[in-house]
């Protein structure tokens, strides 16, 4: 006969202990969020939505633009609460994942929702005032509507970290695994999704900063279709010579070095002349010195079919930088033309 000691030190029902104390706090702590968070979706969709409808204070394609699926995200989640509240897990978020893609939608109205706020307040005197007396109500607790808008997509990845763990602390003979699992899957998979149009978003906003820093006819669509990788001033190491100052920019694709205007011209001042494009699918890096981390700088050398480049910088951590971000877009364009000659 197995005495309760034995029972209690059985490793099977020892790690089933612990899963279910894990998933009982998990579940605790997503129903406790989805509260807080359907009562801000409620206040914005009270307070700022249906009172800009009825007061028509903007246009419907402007507040359109600005809130996206905003109302049909506060509806989904009025519909999840209920089904969490009664412990529910598997049905109620079978039930919410079809409505995954409406976090997908307003990732990508993001970066337009942003920029007719900042227009908009700047611009409609009417909706700056109503702006600010709504973000007055104690109901926001300070909170300003800048700050609201992100409030989906920060929920996307509460719900992945959630979601995810309460599929891995249940155990798979419960009636919830199955529903669960697959939650967790698509959850997931929303995420990545809505990560990668972010990143797209943020790449957007850093091509357009670096095609205003530059100037003259051959910068005009340098920038277009590229990914942004860093940039910076480096030396440039001529055969003979002093060390020259440069700006560069580095793509994923090529290497862009630019020489800064003089701050006296007329039109162009503070921005800066393409003076070449490295193809980086051709370069041949390799770092000459600099490994040690000391306090000396180093010294990279850049091999294309018709030009070396020798680049500089006092700054040893700056250049393992960029000697890290070369290597990355080397192998990626190299990779790029193994993959496309094998397709060929």
């Amino acid at each position: 006969m197995e005495s309760p000691g034995s029972a209690a030190r059985c490793p099977v029902r020892q790690q089933r202990a612990r899963w279910e104390r894990k998933r009982v706090c998990t579940a605790r702590e997503l129903l406790e969020t989805e509260r807080r968070y359907q009562e801000q979706l409620g206040l914005v969709a009270t307070y700022f939505l249906g009172i800009l409808k009825a007061k028509g204070t903007l246009r419907p394609p402007e507040r359109q633009t600005l809130f996206g699926t905003w109302e049909l995200i506060y509806a989904a989640s009025l519909e999840l609460l209920p089904y969490l509240e009664e412990g529910q897990w598997g049905p109620g978020l079978q039930g919410f994942c079809p409505h995954l893609e409406l976090y997908v939608q307003f990732a990508a109205n993001a970066e337009k929702s942003r920029t007719t706020l900042q227009e908009q307040l700047k611009k409609n005197k009417r909706f700056r005032r109503f702006v600010q007396l709504q973000e007055g109500r104690p109901e926001f607790r300070g909170l300003q509507l800048q700050d609201l808008l992100p409030l989906p997509l920060q929920r996307l990845q509460q719900y992945e970290t959630l979601v995810v763990a309460l599929a891995e602390n249940t155990v798979p003979n419960s009636p919830d695994y199955h529903l669960l699992t697959r939650a967790a899957r698509l959850v997931s998979e929303t995420a990545q999704r809505v990560h990668a149009i972010g990143q797209s978003q943020k790449n957007d906003q850093h091509l357009r900063r670096v095609q205003a820093l530059l100037s003259g006819r051959k910068a005009k669509g340098l920038t277009s279709g590229r990914w942004f990788l860093r940039q910076g001033w480096l030396l440039v190491v001529p055969p003979t010579g002093e060390p020259r100052p440069r700006m560069f920019f580095l793509f994923s694709d090529v290497l862009l070095m630019a020489k800064p205007r003089p701050p006296l011209h007329l039109l162009q001042s503070g921005t800066f002349a393409c003076r070449a494009l490295y193809p980086m699918s051709q370069c041949q890096l390799s770092q000459i010195f600099g490994h040690s981390g000391g306090p000396c700088g180093g010294l990279l050398s850049l091999s294309f079919p018709h030009e070396k480049l020798l680049l500089m910088s006092a700054d040893q951590e700056e250049l393992s930088q960029w000697y890290h971000s070369l290597t990355l877009a080397v192998r990626s364009q190299k990779s790029s033309t193994h993959r496309s000659v094998n397709a060929t």
